[in-house]
């Protein structure tokens, strides 16, 4: 008789492995009374716009059921497609057993402390706005400064269902901004690029300058040092 061994439906493929993706939320939120966040941003590369950061608690009866049907293939934002993100994000955003909240951080103050202090802040800004958060897990690599403890998971967005969370919602609000944004700034192109630094964002700015939400810090925008240049 063939018997096969199905994965639980809490677990997802990552690098051609079935994966358990609510382990870490399991092993770390008895330590912390089930007050335990993702936490991930979007928008750290891009040359204009805010960076955007979310903090997810998904309810504590997941860890061990596993997520429900519509949220099966929840994943790292970036392997998912525009209509599965903004899919994902409905679920995730109306589910009142599921809190959340966003952090952001504009491109003034990203010029003004740099892309990672802003981005710190953006997290923790996010994770203070849920209230009460003793544990975050966090994607790549330890946040200094964050409010809370954390636990730092390299590629945690696809190997955490709370992570994933957190980077769909951060994912999606921030596009959502960018599309706004070509409203406001027509020519840039911002609704299709989200303010990445593709050649047609480039040839724009050749073309038009800079306008009030490009991040002035960032190469190619930042001009040159005088001081460099005397002698």
């Amino acid at each position: 008789m063939l018997i096969i061994h199905r994965p639980p439906f809490h677990a997802g493929l990552v690098d051609d492995r079935w994966v358990d993706r609510f382990h870490f939320e399991r092993q770390t939120s008895g330590k912390c009374g089930g007050r335990l966040a993702g936490v991930d941003e979007a928008g750290r590369g891009p040359l204009a716009g805010a960076v955007v950061a979310a903090a997810v608690i998904l309810p504590v009866e997941w860890h061990s059921e596993g997520v429900p049907v519509e949220l099966c293939g929840l994943n790292d934002s970036k392997q998912l497609t525009i209509q599965q993100r903004e899919a994902f994000f409905v679920c995730l955003t109306q589910n009142p057993a599921i809190h959340w909240a966003i952090g952001e951080s504009s491109n003034e103050l990203i010029d003004s402390i740099n892309i990672l202090q802003a981005t710190n802040r953006a997290m923790n800004q996010a994770l203070r706005r849920l209230k009460d958060v003793r544990h975050a897990l966090v994607d790549g690599r330890p946040v200094k400064g964050l409010v809370c403890e954390q636990t730092a998971i390299v590629k945690g967005d696809a190997l955490s269902y709370s992570i994933a969370a957190a980077s769909v919602i951060a994912k999606v609000t921030r596009d959502r901004y960018m599309v706004e944004a070509e409203e406001r700034w027509p020519g840039y192109g911002f609704a299709v690029h989200k303010g990445y630094g593709t050649p047609d964002h480039l040839a724009a700015l050749e073309r038009l300058g800079p306008c009030p939400i490009h991040r002035r810090s960032f190469a190619p925008l930042r001009k040159p040092d005088p001081e460099l240049f005397t002698s």
